[in-house]
């Protein structure tokens, strides 16, 4: 019979509670870089899948492109400010055609249409919606690579998409729902302009702050479409709010997803991806739907099945395998 060494187990009990002090934010400011990059990635982690219910949360009080064009207007200018005040260099010339066109693709389709998408469907669907851009990357790629794809990202797009009709096959009658159908279509065209906004980035790679790069896009975005929504609603089409008509469950919403969702996060992600392997940070893509299912279903009693479970497992595995082999996750400039 094997014998236990007490002395043993509280070393290393004593170790592994020494690894957890690095996500202390009381005495992160006394670890290594590495460390503080593995705090902010946590961030990362828990700070994007709350965005999906605070999204929800916002929705449900103001329009959810209204709620958007502030959101990333208001986080935009801080980014700007905070950068332009540190001594970053405004882009020149041609420099802003690239910033145009990935504030475009980036923020006004990709988080815009994602933020409608959660008035129709549930925060955690709309999460699992949004991981799976890699697999639209690997299509893309086949129609403009002669190269052979490699054998595990062919293994990951089975599975991803597997996993995603697994999801959806108890739920084939919410496709009768006009509603239901109108916020799947805004989630995966949210996910297609993602994936060109990646494929942009690498064919148009920039040297200048990737900061203030991400603050302009949104203040251009937020510009964007906070015109369209108004263009818009003088029109007929869409409905918008009177600013001093929004209720402070909206402006909490935004308030949220400006400090936590776009300055804190998106700087904690670039921070991280600066000193960590990419494969390692883009575990963030793995667990924020985990966490927007969970906050979802305490939150809105969104429905947490056996087969969204299941359905999303396999999706977020077909992701990983995809990520694995073609290395995703670098950061957009």
């Amino acid at each position: 019979m094997a014998r236990f060494d007490i002395s043993k187990i509280i070393v290393q009990s004593g170790n592994n509670l020494k690894k957890l002090t690095v996500f202390n934010p009381l005495t992160i400011h006394k670890k290594g870089s590495k460390a503080k990059a593995v705090f902010a990635l946590a961030l990362v982690c828990i700070f994007w899948g709350t965005t999906w219910v605070a999204s929800k949360v916002g929705v449900q009080y103001m329009p959810a492109l209204q709620l958007s064009g502030i959101r990333q207007l208001l986080g935009g200018l801080c980014f700007v400010t905070i950068f332009m005040a540190k001594g970053a260099k405004l882009p020149r010339g041609r420099e802003w055609g690239v910033i145009l066109i990935l504030a475009l693709l980036n923020f006004t389709f990709s988080n815009g249409l994602s933020t409608w998408s959660v008035q129709y469907i549930s925060a955690g669907l709309g999460s699992i919606m949004a991981a799976i851009f890699p697999l639209w990357l690997v299509v893309i790629g086949l129609f403009g690579k002669s190269s052979r794809m490699p054998p595990a990202a062919i293994i990951g797009l089975l599975l991803g998409f597997a996993g995603v009709c697994i999801i959806f096959y108890e739920r084939l009658g919410d496709f009768l729902i006009p509603d239901f159908r109108f916020g799947i279509l805004l989630s995966l065209i949210a996910t297609w302009t993602w994936a060109f906004g990646t494929i942009y980035t690498k064919k148009h790679a920039t040297r200048y702050n990737p900061y203030l790069s991400m603050g302009l896009q949104m203040v251009i975005s937020g510009v964007i479409t906070t015109v369209i929504t108004q263009i818009l609603h003088a029109q007929g089409v869409y409905q918008v709010v009177p600013i001093s008509s929004i209720p402070w469950q909206a402006w909490a919403s935004i308030a949220f997803l400006v400090v936590f969702g776009s300055i804190i996060a998106f700087v904690a992600y670039i921070y991280a991806l600066q000193r960590l392997p990419a494969e390692q940070v883009s575990i963030y893509a793995y667990i924020n739907p985990v966490v927007a299912i969970l906050l979802g279903a305490m939150m809105f009693n969104e429905p947490l099945t056996i087969f969204i479970a299941v359905g999303g497992g396999i999706t977020l595995l077909g992701v990983y395998l995809v990520n694995r082999a073609f290395k995703i996750g670098k950061v957009k400039s």
